[in-house]
Order: C-alpha cells, then structure tokens, then sequence
C-alpha cells in the first residue's frame, strides 16, 4: 500500500528481469479513493448476484490492490474489478512476447525457428527470463506494439529500454489476449493458439498457483502467472487462467500489488479463483 510514503516524490530502486537496478518515481496517492465494486452480468439467471457476492466476501479483509476479470462464454458472464488500473505486468506479460512471436511469423508464413521453440518453451513453462529478454529484443519495440494494435489491447504500454517486465497491463486488456486464445480470430492462426494454449497447460509445478486453484476435476487448465517485488506497493502477484470442460469455456485474470509477500498475493488470488470455479461448476 502507498499510505507510507512521503508527500514529496521519493526515488527508489526496483529489481526486474535481469536484475538491472532501473528508478521508480512514486507519489502518494489520496488515502479516501472510494473502493470500486465487483460488477457482474450473466444470460444465466442468479449466477451475476451469486459470483459478486462471493467475489466481494472472498476480498472483504484482503489488503492491497486488487483487479479482477471473469468471462465464460457458455453462459456470457462477465465480472470486472478495477479492470482498466494499470499493473507493472512482471511475468504475465510473457503469453504477450509469445503471441507477438507467432503473429510476426503468421505475417510471413513462417514456422518457429528450433531455437524460438526452445527459448518460447522455456520462457512459458518456467518462467526463464532470459529466454524472454532474448525474444523480447529480437521481436524489438515495433512488432510488440504492432501485435498490441492487432490485439486491441490499448491499455497495454510495453516495458521501455528493455524492461519487459514493467509493461503496464489491465484486466481489460488481459482479458482480450486471453480471449484470443481461446477462440477463432484473425490474429492469431489456430496452431499459434493451440501452440500457446500447450505451454501454458505445461507450466512446472510449482508455478500452478493462483487462477487454476480449485478447478473442478475434468476441467482442462492453461495459466501463466507473475510475481515482483518493488520498493513500492510490496509485491505485484499475478495469475492469467482459462479454463474449460463442465459445460463452461471461461477466463480468469486476478492482478494485485501492495501485497506484504508473495505468499500473501497467492492467497488472495485464490481465494479469488475458488469461489469463481465454484459458482460456475453449480451453475
């Protein structure tokens, strides 16, 4: 949370990728911004109400910030939180660097070179951020932000000077990608989306937290998640998630920052995802 810092500006240090120290120009932020609401719209009769309450029971005494966004398309429900405040996006933005690579190679007909397979590979299902500081200059700021257009993720501002993972990412914005990967489109062919779709399913163990977190059994999991430590707002956690069998084909994204450890930002993004799982599975 912000509440601590001076009125005047302060300049700190901030750790990213590589682990090159970059500065970070913070404000204070007024202490009575009204808390926003979980907004949620559904075809599907009761299931808006249900999924608000329980979204907003499941935040009631977490602290920090919190964004959230749900899409299933079998009953076109829709839940949003803060969805257009911008996170430094750590790792989640790497689903991003992937599909910017695949939609270049769409461009000019190409496949996926053995070297952009295994640096793709690594960088989705490990979270290597080397191999992500390698693709993320070779794709190089022009065809980043082209992909974005072609997305229409207009909230998205990519890391400047090599510093992927300070692009500022939205729920709305998240949310658009992660519906482009799960359904037909222009953007992206169909092998891109399925090629994403495998290595976000392939995810090591031990980075299987947060949106997937009380799925129900039968339930195919494809995620991505991202965490950072700042000198301000603590921890940014992160977890990008669809999800789909039971009879629902949905998205989950949970960004949050102010989170006193990374632990602390898990917690809260699951007790998010659990109620979500739960309200659609009985629905």
């Amino acid at each position: 949370m912000t509440s601590g810092i001076s009125r005047r500006a302060r300049v700190l240090a901030a750790a990213v990728g590589t682990g090159v120290l970059v500065p970070l120009v913070a404000a204070a932020t007024p202490a009575s911004a009204a808390t926003p609401a979980v907004t949620c719209t559904s075809a599907k009769a009761g299931l808006a109400t249900k999924l608000k309450k329980d979204i907003t029971a499941a935040l009631a005494t977490r602290k920090g910030t919190v964004a959230v966004g749900l899409y299933d398309r079998s009953t076109n429900t829709t839940c949003t939180l803060r969805a257009s405040t911008a996170y430094d996006s750590a790792s989640v933005v790497k689903v991003t660097v992937l599909a910017t690579l695949l939609w270049d190679a769409k461009k000019t007909n190409r496949y996926l070179t053995d070297r952009e397979n295994t640096l793709a590979k690594a960088m989705i299902t490990k979270s290597d951020n080397a191999a992500t500081s390698t693709l993320w200059k070779q794709l190089g700021m022009t065809k980043i932000k082209g992909f974005l257009t072609a997305a229409g993720m207009t909230q998205t501002k990519p890391g400047a000077n090599g510093y992927w993972g300070l692009t500022q990412i939205t729920v709305t914005d998240e949310q658009k990608l992660l519906k482009l990967l799960t359904a037909k489109n222009a953007v992206l062919s169909d092998n891109s989306r399925a090629y994403i779709l495998k290595l976000m399913s392939q995810v090591v163990s031990s980075q299987r937290w947060g949106t997937p977190y009380g799925v129900p059994s039968g339930v195919t999991v494809a995620v991505k998640n991202g965490w950072l430590q700042r000198a301000t707002n603590g921890w940014r956690v992160h977890s990008v998630g669809a999800f789909k069998g039971g009879g629902h084909d949905y998205m989950i994204t949970v960004l949050t920052h102010g989170n006193s450890t990374m632990n602390y930002g898990i917690a809260t993004i699951q007790a998010v995802a659990k109620v979500i799982h739960k309200d659609l599975a009985a629905s």
